[in-house]
């Protein structure tokens, strides 16, 4: 066997089809992508129609197999339409990818019922409802992957986790409750756990320098996170070579939780 061929046995997505949430910016544009590479046809799923058109016109420039959904995720009827909509391309997902979300952080004494209804429902609802739409499917055909994107303010509170810390803490505790119900049949259910990564939805903490140098510093690596960063990370979660790995956390943080 060449290292090609093994490599492809262990990593290739060809045949696979993948949706992502979120996936016309920041960490889930660089995971689309990569899922697209890897050989996945993929459905890319936000709001903005532009973002998304620049998202799979760049993919299927590359020979990539794109596809994309506009949808709002902020209401269970938006989520069921979208979930509808995503097999219209390529048929049933293989491979589930949360990425979407809000980072809403008002003071605690300050977060009100909106707030905390908007949060919950984007980061966590909708990761949910788009499992249970997916999942069992995943199950009868014996192979899914579903991988949601959470935050360090899941494992500690710091610049005002709010409701958002408390939205993350449930979505990996929701990826271990999949887990246990799906990963016989062969779907596993992980987290991504990104450290400070510059992307637009953490706009308010990039804006400020001396915050940006001093997460950089928190890390081991000497540099805060880049969307590309979770790449591999993606792939591999996405590919047969995690087939044991179910309900865990993986941290691609550069060092930043562990310093």
């Amino acid at each position: 066997m060449t290292p090609q061929n093994y490599l492809s046995e262990l990593f290739s997505l060809e045949g696979r089809v993948a949706l992502v949430t979120g996936g016309s910016s920041g960490i889930g544009r660089a995971i689309a992508g990569a899922l697209a590479r890897a050989g996945a046809a993929v459905v890319v799923m936000a709001r903005g129609q532009a973002e998304l058109e620049r998202t799979v016109g760049e993919l299927t420039a590359e020979g990539c197999r794109a596809a994309w959904v506009s949808a709002d995720l902020g209401s269970g009827d938006g989520v069921r339409t979208a979930g509808d909509q995503a097999v219209a391309a390529f048929g049933e997902p293989d491979i589930l990818v949360n990425c979407a979300g809000v980072n809403l952080r008002p003071p605690m004494n300050e977060l009100d019922e909106e707030v905390w209804d908007t949060t919950m429902t984007v980061n966590l609802k909708a990761p949910h409802l788009l499992s249970r739409r997916f999942g069992p499917g995943m199950a009868e055909r014996g192979f899914g992957r579903i991988i949601h994107i959470t935050s360090q303010q899941a494992h500690r509170a710091f610049v005002q986790s709010g409701a958002y810390g408390v939205s993350k803490g449930a979505l990996e505790s929701l990826a271990r409750s999949q887990a246990e119900a799906w990963s016989p049949h062969g779907v596993t259910c992980n987290t991504l756990v990104p450290g400070f990564v510059m992307t637009p939805l953490n706009q308010r903490l990039s804006s400020d320098p001396d915050r940006v140098a001093a997460l950089a510093a928190r890390t081991m690596v000497g540099r805060n996170g880049l969307a590309e960063d979770f790449a591999g990370a993606a792939v591999f979660l996405a590919s047969d070579a995690s087939a044991y790995v179910t309900g865990q956390s993986l941290f691609v943080d550069g060092g930043f939780s562990v310093h």
